[in-house]
C-alpha cells in the first residue's frame, strides 16, 4: 500500500469557476487579438489571390474610366456638337451619340467582369477563413474548450464571417468606387476649369472630417453588437443542447427572461448603429447640397459674366452628382467595414490563441510492442497539477502501472480521478513534472502516435450523426466492413446492430440518439477495439446504465481490455471488480493501493465503500 504524504487542494471535477471580474458579463468571450493581428489575417487570406484581386482591380479601373467619360461627351456635345449640327454639320453629335453609347455599354460588360473577378474572391476568402476557424479550433486544447463556449465559436464562424462577407461582396466595391470617383472627377474637373476643381476638392474636408467622426463612434458600438449576438448564440445553442433538463426541472420562464435581456440588448445596440447611421447620412447630405448647390451658383454666374462654358458647367454639375451620390452608400460601406473590423478582430483573436498541449518539435516514436496485445508501461513521475481557475489537483504525485494490467481508481468526488485520466490521455500537460509511456515523455510524442497508443472511453460515448459502421471505424477509418463487424462481435454489439433498421447501415443521428445509452457505450467499446490501443483508459463508462446495460458492457470489457494496460475510473464497485490492481485517491492522494481481494478483507474506505454497495444491492 502506498500513501504518499504531500496533501492537496482543491477539487478537480468541481473546480471553482474563474472570478468575475465585474465588468461587462457579454464581454466574457474575448480574446484580444495580438497588435496587428488583423491586418496580418486578412494580408494572409488575399496574398494567395493577388492575381485575381489585381484582375478585379485592373477590371474596375476600367469601369469607373468608362463611366467617367460620359460628362465629358456632355460638355462636348453642349459646347462643340451641337453649334455644329446647327451648321448643319452631323458628324460631330453622331460621333458624341456612339461615343456615349459605346461607353455605357463598356461600363456594363467591364461592371459584370469585375463582379465575377470579385465574387470568387470574397468566396475563395470566406472558403479558407472558414476552414481555418475549424482546423484551429480542433486543434486548441481541451482546457479552451472548457472555457471557451461552442457557441462561441459557431458565431465566429458564423456571425462574423457573414460580416466580412457583407464587406468584401458590397462594402469594398463601394469604396473603390467613391475613391476612384474622386480621383477621376477632381482631376477631370481641374483640367475642365481650375477654380471649380478647386472648391469641389475643398468641399470634401467636412465630409472627410465626418466620416472620421462616424468611423469613430460607430467602432465601439460595432465591437459590442458582436459581442451581443454571440451572448444570443450560446445562450440558444446552450438551451437546446440542454433541452431535457430544461424541461425536468421546468426552466422554460427562467432561459426565457435571460434570453429576453440578452435579445433586447442585441437590440438596443442595433438601434444605436442605424443612430449613428442616420446621424452621418443627414450630414453627409447637408454638406453635398450645400456644396452643389454653391458651386452651381457660382457657375451660372461665371456662364452669364462668360468666363465659363456652359458645357464645362453642365459636365461639372453631372459630375458632383456621382461624386456625392455615392456618399449615402460610402456610408453603408463604413457600416459594413465597422462590423466586419470587429468581426475580424474576434476571428484574430480566436486564431492567434496557442494550443496549451501543443505538439513536439521533435517527435519521437514509441518503442516496438513485444507481441501481438501487450499493454505499455505507465509512469506518473513526480507529477504537479493545477487548472488555471483553482489550487492544485495533484500534487507531487508518482505512480507506475505495470504493461499489461488493469488499474481501477476510485474515489469521492474531486479526488483527482479525472485528472490523472486526463494527463495520460494528454488532454493537459503537467504543471511540473512527468508523464512517460514505455519511457518516453508524452509531450515528445506526436498527436497521432499518442492516439494510436492511448484511447479513452467517456461516459457520454459521443456517437457522430452518421452510420453505426462509420461511428465504430472512427479511431481506424482504413478499417474493412469485416474488421468493423469482427469488433462488434467480439464486444456482444453484432446481434443490437443487425436488428437495426438498416443494420450497420443505420443513422445513429444526432449524439447516437436513435439507439439507446447502453447500445452507444457498446458501439464505443468497439470503437476502442478496432483502434486497437496499448493503454485503454475508461472514465465512467458504466456510471449511466441500468444494471442490465452494465452487464452487457462489462462483458464488453472483459473483451476490451484482455492484454492492454487499462486505467478504469468507476464509481460503481461492480466495475471494479475486473482490475488486478485498485487505487483508492482522495485530494490528489493515493491513500490504499492492492487488489480487489486485499482491500475489501481490510478495514480502509475501499473495504467501507465495498460493504455499502454490497448493503445496497440487498
Amino acid at each position: 500500500m502506498t500513501a504518499p504524504t504531500t496533501t492537496a487542494p482543491t477539487d478537480e471535477e468541481d473546480r471553482p469557476a474563474p472570478p468575475h471580474s465585474g465588468g461587462d458579463p457579454f464581454d466574457r468571450d474575448s480574446l484580444p487579438a495580438p497588435p496587428r493581428a488583423t491586418a496580418a489575417l486578412l494580408r494572409s487570406l488575399l496574398a494567395p489571390l493577388r492575381a485575381r484581386v489585381a484582375l478585379a482591380t485592373v477590371l474596375l479601373l476600367l469601369q469607373q474610366a468608362a463611366v467617367q467619360t460620359g460628362p465629358l461627351l456632355v460638355a462636348y456635345a453642349i459646347d462643340r456638337a451641337v453649334p455644329a449640327f446647327r451648321r448643319d454639320d452631323h458628324g460631330p453629335l453622331i460621333a458624341v451619340a456612339v461615343a456615349y453609347v459605346l461607353s455605357a455599354a463598356a461600363a456594363g460588360a467591364l461592371q459584370s467582369g469585375f463582379i465575377l473577378a470579385s465574387a470568387r474572391v470574397n468566396q475563395d476568402v470566406l472558403l479558407d477563413l472558414r476552414g481555418r476557424i475549424f482546423r484551429h479550433a480542433q486543434a486548441l486544447s481541451i482546457d479552451f474548450h472548457e472555457r471557451y463556449t461552442s457557441g462561441r465559436l459557431i458565431s465566429r464562424s458564423t456571425t462574423d464571417v457573414e460580416s466580412l462577407r457583407e464587406l468584401l461582396s458590397e462594402g469594398l466595391q463601394e469604396l473603390v468606387t467613391v475613391i476612384l470617383s474622386f480621383v477621376y472627377i477632381s482631376a477631370v474637373l481641374l483640367w475642365l476649369d481650375l477654380g471649380l476643381g478647386a472648391v469641389a476638392v475643398l468641399s470634401f474636408v467636412p465630409l472627410y472630417l465626418l466620416i472620421r467622426l462616424y468611423q469613430h463612434r460607430a467602432g465601439r458600438i460595432f465591437s459590442r453588437r458582436s459581442t451581443a449576438i454571440a451572448a444570443v448564440i450560446v445562450k440558444f445553442a446552450e438551451t437546446m443542447n440542454g433541452i431535457r433538463p430544461v424541461r425536468a426541472f421546468r426552466r422554460e420562464a427562467v432561459n426565457d427572461a435571460d434570453f429576453h435581456v440578452l435579445n433586447h440588448r442585441h437590440e438596443r445596440i442595433n438601434g444605436d448603429s442605424m443612430l449613428e447611421m442616420a446621424r452621418y447620412v443627414v450630414g453627409s447630405r447637408l454638406v453635398a447640397n450645400l456644396a452643389v448647390a454653391g458651386i452651381v451658383l457660382w457657375g451660372a454666374h461665371r456662364v452669364a459674366s462668360g468666363t465659363l462654358a456652359l458645357g464645362v458647367l453642365a459636365a461639372a454639375v453631372l459630375y458632383l452628382r456621382r461624386l456625392y451620390d455615392p456618399i449615402d452608400r460610402l456610408g453603408m460601406f463604413l457600416n459594413s467595414y465597422q462590423s466586419a473590423a470587429a468581426s475580424l478582430e474576434k476571428v484574430a483573436g480566436l486564431l492567434a490563441q496557442v494550443p496549451s498541449v501543443p505538439e513536439p518539435a521533435d517527435p519521437r516514436a514509441l518503442p516496438a510492442l513485444a507481441s501481438r496485445h501487450p499493454g505499455r508501461e505507465v509512469v506518473f513521475d513526480d507529477v504537479r497539477f493545477a487548472y488555471r481557475t483553482g489550487g492544485e489537483v495533484l500534487p507531487s504525485f508518482s505512480l507506475t502501472l505495470p504493461a499489461g494490467r488493469t488499474v481501477a481508481v476510485v474515489g469521492s468526488t474531486g479526488a483527482g480521478k479525472s485528472t490523472l485520466a486526463k494527463l495520460l490521455a494528454r488532454f493537459y500537460d503537467p504543471t511540473s513534472g512527468r508523464v512517460l509511456l514505455d519511457g518516453v515523455d508524452l509531450r515528445e510524442l506526436s498527436v497521432r502516435e499518442l492516439r494510436r497508443g492511448v484511447v479513452m472511453v467517456t461516459q457520454e460515448a459521443f456517437l457522430f450523426s452518421g452510420t453505426v459502421a462509420e461511428n465504430i471505424a472512427i479511431g481506424r477509418p482504413d478499417a474493412t466492413r469485416e474488421d468493423i463487424e469482427r469488433a462488434a462481435r467480439a464486444i456482444g454489439a453484432h446481434d443490437f446492430i443487425s436488428a437495426l433498421p438498416d443494420g450497420y447501415d443505420t443513422d445513429v443521428r444526432k449524439r447516437g440518439g436513435r439507439i439507446s445509452a447502453g447500445q452507444r457505450q457498446l458501439v464505443a467499446f468497439a470503437r476502442a477495439l478496432l483502434a486497437d490501443p496499448a493503454v485503454l483508459i475508461l472514465d465512467e463508462a458504466t456510471s449511466s446504465l441500468d444494471v442490465p446495460g452494465e452487464r452487457a458492457v462489462q462483458r464488453a470489457m472483459h473483451t476490451v481490455l484482455r492484454g492492454r494496460t487499462a486505467v478504469v475510473i468507476a464509481h460503481r464497485l461492480s466495475t471494479v471488480e475486473i482490475a488486478d490492481r485498485v487505487l483508492v485517491m482522495e485530494h490528489g492522494r493515493i491513500v490504499e493501493d492492492g487488489t480487489p481481494a486485499e482491500l475489501v478483507a481490510g478495514t480502509g474506505r475501499f473495504a467501507d465503500l465495498h460493504r455499502a454497495w454490497r448493503d445496497s444491492l440487498a
